[in-house]
């Protein structure tokens, strides 16, 4: 038999981005021997077993069954190869090498995990794959049922979904022709979110909602505290009702991390994010980590809501591990083997009750010891709750208000109902998407320095009062600037060119004082 060499098309996951990948098959004569390089892990190896079942279970002769020579190279070679989507495409060149089938490879993708009997599994990580092949000219992409709709969402790429290696055979032979999915539409998907807890369900607590509002407009990460009971989980559940629905980018974004960690169970994910991770969880597990990295909370969270319940529970080196993205809203996680930079574009909230026994500010006496509070206080590091741009209490509510929770009107329900709420949420993200328009800004709570000179201009009153303000509360560098940004917020909500005196103090009274 002569020598025999094909390339076939694939792809793999690097960090959240897909890579293309170049499967090379060469048949020569010579002893059995299936040989797979370039940099491979026991993932890909063990394919070999599951590609040789796969291909005599679908009807056509297994590499095992002549004396051939099979090496397959993964190329770039210097690139670490893991994960079974290999399969497909390791199949489809082995059987056009060896003249089973015959089709024109070119600017065609194969993706996918086989099963023993042919069949093809639902993999994840598909929507950058498919990203991937656009980007590097293809014209086809062919994916396992489940992932269709995934991929579609990458326009001027025809997507076929096949159920096994033997149907993929018959359409690529022109003995069944598929037909490719049509585009997935994200504006036909954005149906009106129905929230579980809404604004108006909560009684009382105007303050906190107010500070909600306040941190949804400006992208301000908050902290909650007060005794158990009082509301902060309800209220945190709530604020995911008040956001501004997702852009058609950052629902890509979103949905990308998504497939990528495997917990994808829709085409396409069109409301924010919300994440919310036991006390225990580990620091790799918030920010990510792995041999080969793997997106954390903090990633899985982007464009939406982490929540830390228990705040001051989490282990000390979690806590501290969220300083970086908190600030900088990207993860880097280095390894000997690869670093990858992960997107964290969160909002945080922080709940925690004021003392260990949670009863420290209720009607209730605080059975704690002056050192077990301290001891509490001081699990919060200065430089943790310096990045914490607005503090809540969240009090006991009076029995009375809830007695005649039935007796609030219709009108006062609608005008603090989340919808009303969002609307000028909304509106106020869209004057800082405006204000930033020329910048890769998205929020005040992402400006700089120069940003802040630029943007936050004070009143003459203003002016002084914040002055005053700074000086009592002894304010570091980094709380000066975060008073500014949050107050820039305060005024954009207001509908104010100007931060005027009255914003100044409002943000005042959410800076931290004593838990």
């Amino acid at each position: 038999m002569p020598q025999s060499s094909v390339r076939i098309h694939a792809a793999e996951i690097t960090g959240l981005c897909g890579t293309p990948i170049d499967v090379e098959v060469d048949l020569s004569r010579g002893l059995h021997r299936f040989t797979i390089v370039g940099l491979a892990d026991k993932a890909v190896e063990e394919s070999k077993e599951r590609i040789s079942s796969a291909i005599k279970n679908s009807g056509f002769r297994p590499p095992h069954r002549k004396n051939n020579r099979v090496t397959i190279s993964l190329a770039p070679a210097d690139l670490k190869k893991e994960g079974p989507l290999f399969d497909l495409a390791i199949s489809m060149g082995y059987l056009l090498a060896s003249r089973q089938i015959h089709f024109n490879p070119a600017n065609r993708m194969f993706l996918g995990e086989l099963a023993l009997d042919g069949a093809i599994r639902k993999s994840r990580g598909i929507l950058p794959l498919a990203l991937a092949a656009k980007k590097a000219g293809m014209r086809e992409l062919y994916v396992p049922v489940g992932n269709g709709k995934e991929a579609a969402l990458v326009h001027g790429l025809s997507i076929y979904e096949v159920n096994s290696l033997a149907e993929l055979i018959a359409h690529v032979e022109e003995e069944r022709i598929c037909n490719p999915l049509e585009p997935t539409r994200f504006e036909e998907m954005q149906l009106a979110p129905s929230f579980a807890v809404d604004f108006a369900d909560i009684v009382g607590q105007e303050s906190a909602k107010r500070g909600l509002e306040v941190a949804a407009a400006g992208r301000h990460h908050v902290a909650l505290f007060g005794p158990p009971g009082t509301g902060k989980t309800l209220l945190t559940r709530a604020l995911a009702s008040i956001l501004p629905p997702l852009s058609f980018e950052e629902a890509m974004e979103v949905t990308a991390i998504h497939s990528v960690a495997g917990l994808l169970n829709e085409a396409v994910i069109t409301h924010r994010p919300f994440r919310s991770p036991h006390h225990t969880a580990s620091y790799p597990s918030l920010v990510g980590g792995g041999t080969i990295p793997r997106p954390g909370e903090v990633t899985l969270a982007h464009r939406g809501v982490l929540f830390l319940d228990e705040f001051p529970e989490f282990e000390r080196k979690a806590l501290e591990a969220l300083r970086q993205p908190l600030e900088d809203r990207v993860v880097s996680v280095s390894r000997v083997k690869a670093t990858s930079i992960f997107p964290a574009q969160f909002l945080m909230v922080a709940a925690m009750n004021p003392c260990p026994c949670g009863r420290k500010g209720s009607s209730q006496p605080c059975t704690c010891r002056p050192s077990e509070l301290a001891r509490y206080e001081r699990r919060l590091s200065g430089p943790l709750v310096d990045r914490i741009d607005i503090w809540l209490h969240v009090p006991q509510v009076e029995h009375y208000l809830l007695a005649n929770t039935l007796a609030n009107t219709e009108k006062s329900a609608e005008q603090d109902s989340s919808r009303v709420i969002q609307e000028r949420v909304t509106r106020a993200h869209a004057a800082q998407i405006k204000r930033f328009s020329h910048l890769s800004l998205y929020a005040n709570s992402e400006m700089g320095v120069k940003e802040i000179k630029q943007f936050c201009v004070l009143s003459p009153a203003a002016k002084i009062t914040f002055e005053r303000a700074a000086k009592q509360l002894n304010l570091s560098a980094r709380a000066y600037h975060r008073v500014l940004k949050v107050a820039r917020t305060i005024a954009d909500l207001a509908g104010s060119p100007h931060i005027e005196d009255r914003h100044i103090l409002e943000t005042i009274q959410y800076r931290p004082s004593t838990l």
